[in-house]
């Protein structure tokens, strides 16, 4: 496409944020375009703890706003897409002498109770861990414990189903495709791209433009548009590790540590436990961001604390890291900085810019209705809201059906092991039956490349959800990874480049 074609709204950047913007856009009747320079969610929305919160810890920095709107997002967000998002109890031990007392736990959990709307979320509850199961993999001097609901997220599944339904309403979705500048002449945008993968150069005009860049959100500014100086936003660092599970049951934990700071142990595709998270200033590169040693130590001696087996380094069987774009508030440390997100629109020169600092995954929809109040004022306003009673690719059905979908899907396809159609409705939804088609015995599935993964689902995330390396399947799709060998992730990485020689094959003889 040339820069013949002019787009009401074009996007930098392919996070949650970048995403959810361009599906509201797309949904109210803007034409828009979107590109990543990487795969989707390969930067900071596949590396959080993956929750869907109120933040518990926030009402300590007082951020009752953030945390108000957060709470209220929890059900209407599960209600969108209850196939990737579902309720979570989080149990919080308590001795004496601990770092919060306890009337400070009581006020802080009645306010979470209070302050957002919950309606299907149970209320808090206080446990007697000299019965309670939740005490069992815990150290005994715990004997009280309050328990709380939250939500738990497939943050990367969540991102690329915004970009799905974006397409499905009639956005150019981009992928693997960096902007190298955008300059306004004429009252509108002029934005160069090339492809990351072949190389070619493209070039597009729009009426806004939106940075919702994530991490490189300065530097956008100071790249693309040439900007001498850009520091909005604060780089901290989180880190987490997966370990084999280290107890049983559908509780996490949150552990309160001496140095105020918390970490979570959660549940974790079955047979892990996910701990996490480290928050630290990172000066670096954002796409250079791995976890430390330092870091390692400390999720490993926090979670000790609690749990009556040590959590060791050696136990670790994946690790991930990144790196949260806050909004630069000067806050002395990097626990302390605000979560809340900030939306900034220059039109000093003409064509409106947007850029978004900040956010988190809880708010992703709340922040895109925002901008897209901002969008409305600046290039003139087009349908109103509508995200709110939506559903997101495969979640049209209850948030208490996940297990009728499971039976559902065993039911027409018994060949199916039951934990196979549990991850696939974990994954897609009511898309899962859509993704086997026609499938009659085993064999209609095609090559098994290891765990659950199987020809026909991989065919649909490169045909569907632009995935294309073994990385973005195993790691982003799905978390596969967790249970193939590295031969089988390498068979799958050569399975999938032989697709994409055929189609540039393909493409090649068609042009």
């Amino acid at each position: 496409m040339s820069g013949k074609a002019v787009f009401d709204l074009f996007v930098i950047g392919g996070g949650i944020n970048g995403c959810g913007i361009a599906r509201d856009a797309a949904g109210r009747g803007y034409s828009v375009a979107l590109a990543e320079m990487n795969d989707f969610a390969s930067g900071t929305s596949s590396g959080a703890t993956k929750l869907i919160h109120g933040g518990l810890r926030y009402l300590e920095h007082y951020e009752f706003r953030l945390v108000r709107e957060s709470l209220m997002e929890r059900e209407t967000l599960w209600a969108m897409a209850p196939h990737i998002i579902w309720p979570l109890r989080f149990v919080l031990p308590y001795h004496k002498g601990g770092i919060r007392p306890a009337w400070m736990i009581r006020l802080g959990l009645f306010l979470y109770d209070h302050l957002g709307g919950r309606k299907l979320l149970p209320p808090t509850a206080v446990l007697d861990m000299r019965s309670d199961p939740a005490a069992k993999p815990l150290k005994s001097l715990f004997t009280k414990a309050f328990e709380y609901s939250d939500g738990w997220v497939d943050d990367a599944r969540m991102v690329v189903l915004n970009a799905r339904d974006a397409a499905d309403k009639g956005a150019l979705i981009m992928p693997r495709t960096k902007v190298v500048s955008a300059k306004r002449e004429n009252g509108f945008w002029l934005i160069d791209t090339v492809d990351a993968v072949s190389g070619k150069t493209a070039s597009y005009k729009a009426r806004m433009l939106v940075n919702a860049a994530g991490p490189w959100v300065d530097h956008v500014i100071r790249g693309v548009f040439g900007r001498n100086e850009a520091h909005n936003v604060r780089l901290v660092q989180g880190s987490h590790i997966v370990v084999k599970k280290k107890f049983d049951g559908e509780r996490a934990y949150f552990f309160q540590n001496p140095d105020n700071r918390i970490i979570f142990a959660i549940p974790y595709e079955r047979d892990f436990t996910l701990i996490g998270t480290t928050d630290r200033d990172y000066k670096g590169d954002p796409k250079d961001v791995k976890i430390s040693d330092e870091e390692v130590r400390y999720l490993c001696g926090a979670a000790s604390e609690y749990f009556s087996e040590p959590v060791r380094p050696e136990d670790i069987v994946w690790s991930y890291s990144a790196v949260r774009p806050l909004y630069d508030d000067g806050a002395s440390k990097a626990q302390e900085a605000t979560r809340d997100y900030v939306l900034k629109v220059d039109a000093a020169e003409g064509a409106p810019l947007l850029n978004v600092f900040g956010g988190k995954l809880t708010t992703y929809r709340r922040l895109a209705e925002h901008a897209l109040e901002k969008i409305g004022e600046a290039i003139g306003a087009k349908r109103s809201s509508w995200t709110a009673r939506s559903r997101l690719p495969g979640g049209d059905f209850s948030v208490v059906g996940y297990k009728d979908q499971v039976k559902s899907l065993r039911h027409s396809y018994p060949f199916i092991e039951t934990r196979h159609a549990e991850r696939l409705v974990r994954c897609y939804g009511t898309n899962a039956a859509v993704i086997l088609g026609n499938a009659a015995v085993a064999g209609d599935l095609g090559r098994h490349f290891g765990g659950s993964l199987y020809e026909i689902e991989i065919r649909w995330l490169m045909e569907k959800e632009w995935a294309r390396t073994a990385e973005d399947v195993l790691w982003r799709r799905t978390k596969q990874g967790l249970f193939l060998t590295a031969d089988e992730a390498a068979r799958l990485e050569d399975y999938m480049a032989g697709i994409r020689r055929a189609a540039y094959a393909k493409q090649g003889n068609r042009n």
